[in-house]
Protein backbone atom coordinates (compact mmCIF):
# COMPACT_ATOMS: atom_id res chain seq x y z
CA UNK A 1 0.00 0.00 0.00
CA UNK A 2 1.41 3.38 -0.99
CA UNK A 3 2.02 6.12 1.55
CA UNK A 4 -0.71 8.72 1.90
CA UNK A 5 -0.21 12.30 3.01
CA UNK A 6 -3.02 12.14 5.56
CA UNK A 7 -1.54 9.04 7.19
CA UNK A 8 1.83 10.74 7.66
CA UNK A 9 0.13 13.89 8.97
CA UNK A 10 -1.79 11.77 11.48
CA UNK A 11 1.55 10.73 13.04
CA UNK A 12 2.23 14.33 14.07
CA UNK A 13 0.84 16.04 17.21
CA UNK A 14 -0.34 19.11 15.22
CA UNK A 15 1.47 21.67 17.35
CA UNK A 16 2.26 23.71 14.18
CA UNK A 17 5.48 24.80 15.92
CA UNK A 18 7.72 24.94 12.78
CA UNK A 19 10.64 23.32 14.66
CA UNK A 20 10.88 20.71 11.92
CA UNK A 21 11.90 23.63 9.62
CA UNK A 22 8.57 23.53 7.75
CA UNK A 23 5.74 26.10 8.13
CA UNK A 24 3.25 23.57 9.48
CA UNK A 25 2.73 19.89 10.27
CA UNK A 26 1.11 19.18 6.92
CA UNK A 27 4.03 20.67 5.00
CA UNK A 28 6.43 18.50 7.00
CA UNK A 29 4.28 15.46 6.24
CA UNK A 30 4.35 16.35 2.54
CA UNK A 31 8.14 16.68 2.64
CA UNK A 32 8.41 13.20 4.17
CA UNK A 33 6.09 11.82 1.51
CA UNK A 34 8.23 13.38 -1.22
CA UNK A 35 11.48 12.13 0.30
CA UNK A 36 12.62 15.68 1.10
CA UNK A 37 12.73 15.35 4.91
CA UNK A 38 13.70 12.72 7.45
CA UNK A 39 11.23 11.32 9.96
CA UNK A 40 13.22 12.49 13.00
CA UNK A 41 12.56 16.24 12.83
CA UNK A 42 9.58 16.61 15.20
CA UNK A 43 10.68 17.43 18.79
CA UNK A 44 7.14 17.83 20.22
CA UNK A 45 6.22 14.38 18.89
CA UNK A 46 9.25 12.79 20.50
CA UNK A 47 9.78 9.05 20.26
CA UNK A 48 6.04 8.53 19.79
CA UNK A 49 6.04 10.33 16.45
CA UNK A 50 9.36 8.80 15.49
CA UNK A 51 8.09 5.27 16.09
CA UNK A 52 4.81 5.94 14.28
CA UNK A 53 6.59 7.32 11.23
CA UNK A 54 9.15 4.52 11.27
CA UNK A 55 6.42 1.89 11.19
CA UNK A 56 4.50 3.74 8.52
CA UNK A 57 7.40 4.54 6.19
CA UNK A 58 9.73 1.64 6.91
CA UNK A 59 12.57 4.07 7.69
CA UNK A 60 14.73 3.08 10.64
CA UNK A 61 15.85 6.08 12.67
CA UNK A 62 16.92 5.60 16.27
CA UNK A 63 16.68 9.11 17.68
CA UNK A 64 15.50 12.65 17.07
CA UNK A 65 17.89 14.88 15.17
CA UNK A 66 19.21 17.37 17.77
CA UNK A 67 19.50 20.01 15.04
CA UNK A 68 15.73 20.49 15.37
CA UNK A 69 15.62 20.51 19.18
CA UNK A 70 15.05 18.05 21.98
CA UNK A 71 11.84 16.47 23.17
CA UNK A 72 10.25 18.15 26.18
CA UNK A 73 6.90 17.50 27.85
CA UNK A 74 4.12 19.79 26.67
CA UNK A 75 3.97 23.24 28.24
CA UNK A 76 1.40 26.02 27.98
CA UNK A 77 1.97 29.72 27.40
CA UNK A 78 0.90 32.22 30.05
CA UNK A 79 0.86 36.02 29.68
CA UNK A 80 2.03 38.07 32.67
CA UNK A 81 -0.73 40.66 32.58
CA UNK A 82 1.12 43.57 34.19
CA UNK A 83 3.88 43.38 31.56
CA UNK A 84 1.61 43.14 28.50
CA UNK A 85 1.50 46.31 26.37
CA UNK A 86 -1.13 45.08 23.89
CA UNK A 87 1.15 45.09 20.86
CA UNK A 88 -0.74 42.13 19.22
CA UNK A 89 2.49 40.58 17.94
CA UNK A 90 1.80 37.36 19.84
CA UNK A 91 -1.71 37.19 18.40
CA UNK A 92 -0.30 37.41 14.91
CA UNK A 93 2.30 34.72 15.70
CA UNK A 94 -0.05 32.15 17.24
CA UNK A 95 -0.77 29.49 14.59
CA UNK A 96 -3.95 28.22 16.24
CA UNK A 97 -5.66 31.45 17.37
CA UNK A 98 -5.16 30.62 21.05
CA UNK A 99 -4.46 34.25 22.03
CA UNK A 100 -7.17 36.87 22.33
CA UNK A 101 -6.98 40.62 22.83
CA UNK A 102 -6.94 43.91 20.98
CA UNK A 103 -4.41 46.60 20.13
CA UNK A 104 -3.19 48.46 23.25
CA UNK A 105 -5.25 46.17 25.50
CA UNK A 106 -4.02 43.28 27.61
CA UNK A 107 -4.01 39.89 25.87
CA UNK A 108 -4.92 36.47 27.26
CA UNK A 109 -4.07 32.93 26.21
CA UNK A 110 -6.83 30.34 25.96
CA UNK A 111 -4.87 27.56 27.59
CA UNK A 112 -7.23 24.82 26.43
CA UNK A 113 -6.29 25.80 22.87
CA UNK A 114 -2.55 26.40 23.35
CA UNK A 115 -0.36 23.77 21.68
CA UNK A 116 2.83 24.87 23.43
CA UNK A 117 4.45 25.83 20.11
CA UNK A 118 6.36 28.77 21.73
CA UNK A 119 6.07 30.91 18.58
CA UNK A 120 4.72 33.75 20.71
CA UNK A 121 7.90 33.98 22.81
CA UNK A 122 10.41 35.51 20.38
CA UNK A 123 8.02 38.21 19.09
CA UNK A 124 7.08 39.61 22.51
CA UNK A 125 8.96 42.89 23.07
CA UNK A 126 8.44 42.88 26.86
CA UNK A 127 9.10 39.18 27.55
CA UNK A 128 5.71 38.92 29.23
CA UNK A 129 5.03 35.35 28.13
CA UNK A 130 6.14 32.32 30.12
CA UNK A 131 5.84 28.62 29.40
CA UNK A 132 4.38 26.58 32.25
CA UNK A 133 4.37 22.84 32.78
CA UNK A 134 1.10 20.96 32.63
CA UNK A 135 -0.56 19.59 35.72
CA UNK A 136 1.06 16.21 36.25
CA UNK A 137 -2.32 14.69 36.88
CA UNK A 138 -3.71 15.68 33.49
CA UNK A 139 -4.85 12.66 31.54
CA UNK A 140 -4.32 12.05 27.85
CA UNK A 141 -6.22 9.61 25.65
CA UNK A 142 -3.75 9.96 22.77
CA UNK A 143 -0.29 8.51 22.20
CA UNK A 144 1.27 11.88 23.08
CA UNK A 145 1.51 12.85 26.76
CA UNK A 146 -0.35 16.09 27.39
CA UNK A 147 -2.25 16.04 24.09
CA UNK A 148 -5.72 14.53 23.95
CA UNK A 149 -7.20 13.34 20.68
CA UNK A 150 -9.59 16.28 20.85
CA UNK A 151 -6.67 18.69 21.37
CA UNK A 152 -4.95 17.34 18.26
CA UNK A 153 -8.11 17.47 16.15
CA UNK A 154 -9.02 20.98 17.31
CA UNK A 155 -5.49 22.36 16.80
CA UNK A 156 -5.40 21.12 13.23
CA UNK A 157 -8.86 22.54 12.57
CA UNK A 158 -8.08 25.95 14.08
CA UNK A 159 -4.82 26.16 12.13
CA UNK A 160 -6.63 25.42 8.86
CA UNK A 161 -9.38 27.94 9.66
CA UNK A 162 -6.77 30.59 10.45
CA UNK A 163 -4.91 29.92 7.21
CA UNK A 164 -8.14 30.19 5.23
CA UNK A 165 -9.03 33.45 6.98
CA UNK A 166 -5.62 34.98 6.35
CA UNK A 167 -5.76 33.88 2.73
CA UNK A 168 -9.13 35.58 2.24
CA UNK A 169 -7.92 38.74 3.98
CA UNK A 170 -4.91 38.89 1.70
CA UNK A 171 -7.08 38.34 -1.34
CA UNK A 172 -9.77 40.91 -0.58
CA UNK A 173 -7.94 43.57 1.40
CA UNK A 174 -5.57 46.13 -0.02
CA UNK A 175 -2.18 45.86 1.68
CA UNK A 176 -1.55 48.42 4.41
CA UNK A 177 1.57 50.55 4.15
CA UNK A 178 4.43 48.69 5.78
CA UNK A 179 6.01 50.28 8.83
CA UNK A 180 9.73 50.72 8.74
CA UNK A 181 11.80 48.89 11.36
CA UNK A 182 12.38 52.22 13.09
CA UNK A 183 8.66 53.02 13.12
CA UNK A 184 7.82 49.62 14.60
CA UNK A 185 10.45 50.10 17.29
CA UNK A 186 9.10 53.55 18.13
CA UNK A 187 5.56 52.18 18.38
CA UNK A 188 6.72 49.46 20.77
CA UNK A 189 8.69 51.92 22.91
CA UNK A 190 5.67 54.21 23.09
CA UNK A 191 3.50 51.30 24.21
CA UNK A 192 6.05 50.40 26.88
CA UNK A 193 6.07 54.00 28.13
CA UNK A 194 2.26 54.01 28.33
CA UNK A 195 2.32 50.77 30.29
CA UNK A 196 4.92 52.09 32.71
CA UNK A 197 2.87 55.23 33.26
CA UNK A 198 -0.25 53.17 33.96
CA UNK A 199 1.64 51.06 36.49
CA UNK A 200 2.92 54.16 38.28
CA UNK A 201 -0.60 55.57 38.49
CA UNK A 202 -1.92 52.33 39.99
CA UNK A 203 0.91 52.07 42.52
CA UNK A 204 2.92 49.28 40.81
CA UNK A 205 6.66 49.50 40.55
Amino acid sequence: MSLRLQDIDACLPQTQCTRCSYPCCLDYARAILNGEANINQCPPGGNTTLEKLSRLTGQKVSALDPEFGEYQPKTLALIIEEKCIGCVLCIKACPVDAIVGANKLMHSIIQTQCTGCELCLPVCPTDCIEMQSLDEGQQSNSDWPGYTQQDIHDAKQRFEQRQNRLSLQTKHKAPAPALSANSRQQAILEAVRRKQQQMKQTGHE
